[in-house]
């Protein structure tokens, strides 16, 4: 523990170093300047905030790495519920076709790595779940919170960093097909 929390300084200063406004978020929840929380979603048309979050395995992730694939970044509230193991299932039962558009999946809640893992490895799921352990990715999207778990919404952010659709009801039912459906509609 007390590793990963020196890790988790030493990239906030290099982030803060190189004039960095990201957010490393893990094992410590430590952070480096990060963009302003937001009272509504991020718009389409806007620049995806960048951020760094620990996956299930403890690695960090950054959103700029995607850069040139599409990316579906969906908030969900919590690991191993009825209705997130529902859309997660769904990304992962609908995998192959996901793979045919280039996009990337990743899940975020505020559950910790361990929990991520053990949801992971439990329903196999292909893709990074990303621990955003105190919110504050969720908030810099502008994704609403109630007792610390964020809502279900999800963000289409195209290869070059633009938000270009945006799901704030989400069917975990049908949630697949409407996310497909937009990504073949990207230029």
């Amino acid at each position: 523990m007390r590793l990963r929390m020196i890790g988790n300084v030493v990239i906030a200063a290099m982030l803060a170093a190189c004039g960095g406004s990201q957010q490393v978020s893990g094992g410590g929840g430590t952070t480096a300047e990060a963009a302003p929380a937001r009272e509504t979603p991020v718009p389409v048309g806007e620049a995806a905030p960048a951020f760094m979050l620990q996956d299930q395995t403890g690695r960090v992730r950054q959103l700029s790495e995607y850069r040139g694939h599409p990316v579906v970044l969906y908030f969900y509230p919590r690991d191993a519920t009825p209705g997130c193991t529902a859309e997660a299932c769904a990304f992962r039962d609908a995998w192959d076709r996901l793979q045919g558009t280039g996009a990337v999946v990743l899940g975020v809640s505020t559950d910790d790595v361990e929990s991520h893992r053990r949801f992971h490895d439990e329903h196999q799921l292909p893709f990074e779940l990303l621990a955003d352990l105190d919110g504050r990715v969720a908030q810099q999207y502008g994704v609403p919170m109630q007792m610390g778990m964020t809502a279900r919404m999800t963000f289409l952010i195209d290869d070059e960093g633009v938000v270009r659709h945006v799901w704030e009801d989400v069917d975990p039912g049908v949630h697949v097909d409407e996310v497909i459906a937009e990504i073949d509609e990207l230029p």
